[in-house]
């Protein structure tokens, strides 16, 4: 072990949730070897055990929900209608793979000779490295799991520490109905990461882009499948025919709701033509989000995760444009940073250039559509754009022309289907995309088998 993860509350910093050992390399290695001497019987096993095991771990993670909610709002600061909806979503990810576990394992194609029977059959890779971030700590680790598990993989586990209760509780949980050694929690930083990646079969990432393209390269140097997720620099366009009103109230949830601490929420808000009439709306719909403590239904806007968090938002508001609304730290405890809205902004500003992770979003006017499309796409980031318009011939021409991953047009940029391919663009990921069905390309190999009648000619 090499130190100690103290876990505190972005509300209340005083405030301790526990203390976890960290891991070092040779735990991480420990982990490694359990889970490698447990993948064989798990992922030989029938797929039918598997499915129930994940319909367990469902059941377990519904009855300890209450238990689990809490602890999501104390320690990452999410406010508690979308900690709730979370932990919704993360019992029927585990639901879906279940189900997915009995999904067909390959194919048969028409061999050469017309006797042979030639298959192409799907096989666990052995052990499914994980890396999750903090700001989703139930669903993201299950959206990675789930799938890894029900392809018989065993996993091993590596949280942020700065959701490292989180992770020691739902690690618990699934421990109770999964075979020892299947899904393993390391506690630790950035050494316990290069640990799991120096020894899994396959890592599958969540994170920033420094780190994930370091991931992304050791994992490539040594041969091994790698998925990185790495953010976004969503836009919302929104066209002149759009409803102002809904379309303000749309944006402000999907730039400011949990202090805008999605890879999925709008940092960019393009307005073709005029765009005072809906930058007033806009501001308006944003100062009316509750902002306080997460646990209070009522609260939209809680606290950003550290006071460099809070920091970089107050420093981005400042770097360029006219600041609208927000642009400050709140005079209370916590790491609370007031909503920010930003006009005026040159589509090359760092603010319109970098994803600040906060409760932050640039207004950006041009002049027709095609510009609308040059500006959103002329950034490093390529996660999920936002189309706003009643012009269904337009929202069918301009939203292929988006650089993005995922593109929606008239809902908010934040939120995602768990049945759906989730992924991105350019630096926004790396390797097969994630949830749904795409999810088991990442988790298994797939090997050509050709079976030939006994004594059968070469």
């Amino acid at each position: 072990m090499t130190g100690t993860i103290t876990s505190t509350s972005p509300a209340d910093p005083a405030r301790v949730l526990g203390e976890f050992p960290e891991a070092g390399a040779a735990a991480v290695g420990a982990a490694l070897d359990a889970a490698r001497a447990a993948a064989g019987d798990w992922g030989r096993g029938p797929a039918a055990a598997r499915a129930a095991a994940l319909h367990d771990a469902a059941e377990a993670v519904r009855a300890a929900g209450d238990d689990l909610v809490d602890l999501v709002v104390a320690e990452v600061g999410k406010p508690l209608v979308e900690a709730r909806a979370e932990l919704a979503r993360g019992v029927a990810i585990l639901r879906y793979h279940a189900q997915g576990a009995l999904d067909p394992d390959g194919a048969t194609y028409p061999s050469a000779d017309g006797r042979t029977l030639l298959m192409a059959r799907r096989y666990p890779l052995g052990v499914a490295g994980l890396i999750t971030p903090w700001n989703f700590p139930v669903a993201i680790p299950l959206w990675k799991a789930a799938p890894a598990l029900a392809a018989g993989n065993a996993v091993v586990w590596k949280p942020s520490p700065e959701a490292a209760a989180v992770a020691d509780r739902l690690g618990g949980i699934l421990a109770t109905v999964l075979p020892a050694g299947v899904l393993s929690v390391v506690q630790g930083g950035g050494d316990a990461g290069a640990a799991l990646v120096d020894g899994a079969d396959g890592v599958s990432f969540t994170g920033s882009v420094g780190v994930g393209t370091r991931v992304a390269l050791a994992a490539t140097a040594r041969g091994i499948p790698v998925q990185a997720e790495m953010g976004g620099l969503n836009a919302s366009v929104v066209l002149p025919d759009a409803d102002l009103a809904a379309t303000a109230a749309t944006v402000a949830a999907a730039a400011m709701g949990y202090a805008g601490q999605k890879c999925t929420a709008t940092s960019r808000v393009v307005v073709v033509g005029d765009s005072a009439p809906f930058t007033d709306a806009l501001v308006a719909a944003v100062d009316a989000l509750v902002v306080g403590d997460p646990a209070d239904a009522a609260t939209v806007v809680g606290p950003v995760i550290r006071a460099d968090a809070a920091a970089a938002v107050v420093a981005a508001a400042a770097a360029g444009g006219t600041v609208a609304t927000g642009g400050e730290r709140l005079d209370r405890p916590g790491w609370f940073v007031a909503p920010t809205v930003v006009t005026g902004v040159d589509p090359h500003a760092d603010v319109a250039q970098r994803e600040v992770f906060g409760p932050i979003t640039a207004v950006l006017g041009v002049a027709d559509a095609d510009e609308a499309v040059r500006v959103t796409n002329d950034v490093e980031y390529g996660l999920v754009t936002a189309l706003f318009t009643r012009d269904l011939d337009r929202a069918l021409d301009l939203a292929g022309r988006f650089d993005t991953g995922m593109v929606k047009v008239n809902a908010p940029t934040s939120g995602v289907d768990l049945h759906a391919p989730f992924g991105g663009e350019k630096r926004s990921s790396i390797g097969p995309r994630e949830q749904g069905k795409a999810a088991r390309d990442f988790y298994t190999s797939t090997r050509t088998i050709a079976i030939s009648p006994a004594g059968a000619r070469a």
